[in-house]
């Protein structure tokens, strides 16, 4: 498999290396407005391959990305401490308007992943510029969001997280809404499995736990001033759904007719994953406040997308 990412910063970086150590890409093609990082970047994770897998990585222009099988774009200006994703629109639009411009001139047969933020706005400009079909553009979502809220519930209920069964949707930013009504441990309600075993979930504690992921990005940005190995691990698990295409769940961020009244809005739902892209978008059941508070995030970012 062919990767090329747009952005050799943090997120760019991260996201090469763990696609080249794990193996899931053979070839990884790293572009960047600074060229200079690009290439050490891409020097200094091959010398890792030797303790690894065999990858070949090398930074070059737009138009070596011909022939690549996914696209990731990384690129855009840093979020900065105390500033909202939202805070950054502006300004990404722009930047993104060149890179997409761009792709299109070289590849136009590739899965585009957009991992910039804000995410479910930016994922949106990248369709309507692109003119792609919306099941081959997709945004990393709240994918971090969801390993994020399967990690708590992990913790506390002292469990391995890959036996968590619960999803973040909507907006990734302040409006995201963490679904507790379907969470599940296996196959047992998570409220019925902390109940059998003799841990304490009750509100106070799920308010918590919510707090901890809605604000996990801002204190990770206030203590070392961007977060990368996270979504890094994230984009690499999508990229191994496609390569391998496993129609694997994905809480990702995808162009959609309408939803919980709200139309043409993009923003995250359990989607299908495999070699084609999105295969199907799945509604999951909500209870009426989960409803409400997720149209409340579509109904935010259609004001953006709007903009």
């Amino acid at each position: 498999m062919k990767i090329g990412i747009i952005g050799a910063g943090f997120v760019g970086s991260a996201s090469a290396f763990t696609l080249a150590w794990s193996g899931i890409a053979r070839e990884i093609m790293l572009t960047d407005i600074n060229q200079s990082k690009a290439r050490a970047e891409a020097l200094d994770i091959s010398h890792a391959m030797p303790f690894a897998s065999s990858c070949k990585i090398y930074a070059e222009e737009y138009a070596a990305l011909e022939g690549a099988d996914i696209i990731i774009i990384t690129a855009g200006v840093n979020q900065k401490s105390g500033e909202t994703r939202t805070d950054l629109l502006a300004r990404n639009t722009a930047v993104f308007k060149q890179i997409i411009r761009q792709i299109m001139q070289y590849t136009a047969d590739s899965i585009i992943i957009v991992a910039t933020n804000p995410v479910d706005i930016m994922t949106a400009y990248t369709v309507k510029e692109s003119k792609l079909s919306p099941n081959r553009v997709f945004g990393t979502g709240t994918i971090l969001d969801t390993a994020r809220f399967r990690t708590l519930l992990a913790e506390h209920l002292h469990l391995a997280s890959q036996s968590i069964h619960a999803h973040v949707l909507g907006e990734h930013g302040d409006s995201e809404v963490l679904v507790w009504s379907s969470a599940k441990v296996g196959t047992m309600p998570i409220d019925e499995f902390a109940r059998v075993t003799g841990y304490r979930l009750d509100t106070e504690i799920k308010n918590l736990i919510d707090d901890k992921v809605r604000n996990a990005a801002y204190h990770i940005i206030e203590g070392k001033g961007a977060t990368y190995y996270g979504i890094a691990g994230g984009i690499a698990r999508i990229c191994q759904a496609v390569k391998n295409d496993e129609n694997a769940i994905f809480s990702i961020s995808s162009q959609l007719e309408s939803v919980e009244g709200i139309k043409d809005v993009c923003l995250s739902l359990p989607s299908i994953i495999n070699r084609h892209g999105i295969r199907q978008v799945i509604y999951p059941p909500m209870s009426d406040n989960e409803r409400l508070l997720l149209k409340n995030s579509a109904a935010k970012i259609k004001s953006f997308i709007a903009e």
